[in-house]
């Protein structure tokens, strides 16, 4: 059977360019369009076009690749020979297509050759870049290579150390714990640690001299007994915050029932149905809301014995229509004396104070939000006041909306100075009525009386010194708190902007306040401390018993091991010698000596302590009488 003429062109090797032809383009579509043509005008295109070359830049295993696998010199191969048949055989809309998925392929072969170039140049640019920008800024570092060998391995042994020292030091203190790596440990000092609420500081100059019995507040308090807390709850002073942790925040063997929805909770005491405060979240306002000293002091006895309606009866004094006679028939003994109910209970008053401007802004926005405390009864004497004299600010139901300057031109107004009041016993001033004496004098009077009940009172706290008030309360009491209390700066008193005219014309207002705290401060100040030392005084005496009776222990075994040895010795003497006698003396010797020594510092120890008492000082001895023979012997023996 003959080949047709087409097959058997096929089988002829293709015609090569000529070496001195000009390159032709490189364009897809042109160089494509050119091949067409010289393979049309010639027969047998398919078999030509498929034996020709693939396009310049175009790689000639991509063009195989959608075609039969055809190896790369198809005159030395019988495969393209092979596959031209196959060609020739298809039909010309076939064939068509083939070029035209043909120039497809050459298009998207030669985009990305560019691509790749392009991306290559690129990056030989960058480096380029990036090598010129290297040998400047670590040019100088380039004079390290003309080093002699000894420089180098110097420079290379302290760079191995640095970087030890870097992953040393990473493992030492890792992260920011570590304040020496902080940059503030370098710009700023460390903060001190003594550093009160108000960022004033700690170590002050008082002002006023206090005495000892009136800077010791250590109360023994009985929860088990008869013992009462009394808290007098004055306006705006953070009474209700201090309140809530009496009740919810302090440990105790049976802690206080406060139940969801209800405002007071039951605190009883173990195993008994007796409260142990008296505060508004436990026992209410049973002797009226936000009583004073005057009316805690005579209706709280009469509520804990049971005589709730006394407080509001009149009095013999009323009776006779003379109820300012004897203003001054009540002195601080007699004001002291009614700490006791008849049943023998012991009431311990305590009390929060505050910065008298704040706490006076701060009622004035509590009063613009509708708050009037009209039931507040002010019982004093035994009947609350008249309407003469103690008038309304206000005409209608409250005083919501009042500007500030409507609020301080009030004559009437109790938030003038009214922690002065609220600690004072009116009875001294005739109360409410204001015709008794000279105001003057009653404001002296009042100032005192308040100075005078504050001092006497169990605890009180202020509430620019959150944490050192729960310290005091729980030194006083022996009573720890759950959680620490929260110092709160911003307040709505604070967020007031006021002038340093309105400043000053309320400081005026409330005068005997700001005296009367810079007198609490001072004295709140000199507790905390004198609490501290006595602290610190205290942990020091206990590690230096220990440390005695460390010594003694190891002075004990020292003798107990001589005595041994000692032993052995006479015990080898008696069977070398033959005078029993010269090491019984000398046996008896040791122990005489032994034992007046023990004495002799028992002796000096009990001097110093009769010494240390005449002289007003307190030792409480917590070691037994076989560590006290020790303690003298280490004694002696120092």
């Amino acid at each position: 059977m003959a080949l047709p003429a087409s097959a058997v062109r096929a089988f002829e090797p293709p015609p090569q360019p000529e070496r001195e032809a000009p390159a032709r383009t490189t364009c897809p579509r042109r160089h494509s369009r050119v091949e067409a043509e010289l393979a049309a005008s010639r027969p047998g295109s398919v078999a030509a076009s498929v034996g020709a070359g693939p396009p310049r830049g175009v790689s000639d295993e991509f063009n195989s690749r959608p075609l039969l696998e055809k190896p790369r010199k198809a005159s030395s191969s019988l495969a393209g020979a092979a596959c031209a048949p196959l060609f020739a055989l298809l039909s010309r809309r076939r064939r068509r297509r083939m070029h035209v998925l043909r120039r497809r392929w050459d298009l998207g072969s030669l985009c990305r050759a560019l691509l790749t170039r392009g991306l290559a140049a690129l990056g030989h640019s960058l480096k380029h870049v990036l090598c010129s920008i290297f040998s400047k800024i670590f040019g100088p570092l380039a004079s390290v290579g003309n080093m002699d060998e000894k420089s180098n391995k110097l420079l290379l042994a302290l760079v191995m150390l640095f970087l030890f020292a870097v992953i040393v030091l990473q493992y030492v203190c890792p992260g920011t714990e570590c304040q020496l790596l902080r940059l503030q440990a370098f710009s700023s000092p460390v903060p001190d640690p003594y550093r009160s609420e108000d960022e004033s500081s700690a170590r002050f100059v008082p002002r006023y001299n206090f005495t000892r019995s009136d800077l010791l507040r250590k109360v023994d308090f009985d929860i088990k007994g008869d013992d009462l807390i009394v808290f007098l709850h004055i306006q705006k002073t953070g009474g209700t915050t201090f309140g809530r942790h009496l009740v919810r925040n302090i440990q105790l063997e049976q802690p206080c029932e406060c139940r969801v929805g209800q405002k007071k909770c039951t605190c009883h005491r173990p195993g008994k149905r007796e409260t142990w405060l008296f505060s508004r979240f436990s026992t209410g306002w049973s002797c009226g809301l936000h009583a004073d000293w005057t009316e805690l002091t005579s209706c709280v006895p009469s509520v804990v014995d049971g005589k709730r309606d006394s407080r509001l009866r009149p009095s013999s004094k009323d009776k006779r229509g003379s109820p300012n006679t004897n203003a001054g028939a009540n002195s601080p003994s007699s004001t002291k004396a009614r700490n006791t109910s008849k049943s023998g209970k012991n009431f311990h008053y305590i009390t929060i104070l505050r910065d008298p401007v704040s706490r006076y802004l701060s009622e004035w926005r509590h009063v613009q939000r509708g708050a009037t405390w009209k039931a507040s009864l002010h019982v004093c004497d035994g009947r609350p006041p008249t309407s003469e004299e103690l008038p309304s600010c206000y005409t209608g139901d409250d005083w919501s909306g009042c500007p500030l300057k409507e609020f301080m031109d009030c004559p009437y107004n109790l938030a003038n100075n009214r922690q002065v009041r609220m600690l004072s016993d009116l009875t001294l001033v005739g109360c409410y009525n204001l015709s008794v004496m000279p105001e003057k004098q009653r404001n002296k009077v009042l100032l005192e009386s308040a100075k005078s009940n504050l001092k006497r009172m169990a605890f009180f706290g202020l509430t620019e010194f959150q944490r050192k008030t729960q310290y005091l309360f729980e030194k006083t009491f022996n009573m720890n708190f759950i959680s620490p209390f929260t110092q709160y700066n911003t307040t709505r008193a604070s967020s007031v902007e006021i002038n340093e005219e309105i400043q000053k014309r309320i400081e005026g207002l409330n005068f005997l306040d700001m005296e009367l705290y810079s007198y609490a401060k001072d004295l709140f100040l000199q507790r905390y401390q004198f609490m501290r030392q006595k602290d610190h005084q205290e942990a020091r005496r206990k590690r230096q018993e220990q440390r005695r009776f460390l010594k003694g222990r190891l002075l004990q075994t020292h003798f107990l091991s001589q005595g041994q040895g000692q032993s052995q010795n006479q015990n080898q003497n008696q069977s070398q010698n033959a005078n029993p006698n010269a090491n019984q003396n000398l046996t008896q010797n040791l122990t005489q000596n032994l034992v007046q020594n023990l004495t002799q510092s028992s002796s000096q120890k009990e001097n110093r302590k009769s010494a240390k008492q005449n002289a007003g000082k307190e030792q409480n001895d917590s070691t037994s009488s076989g560590t006290n023979d020790y303690i003298g012997s280490v004694e002696k023996w120092r």
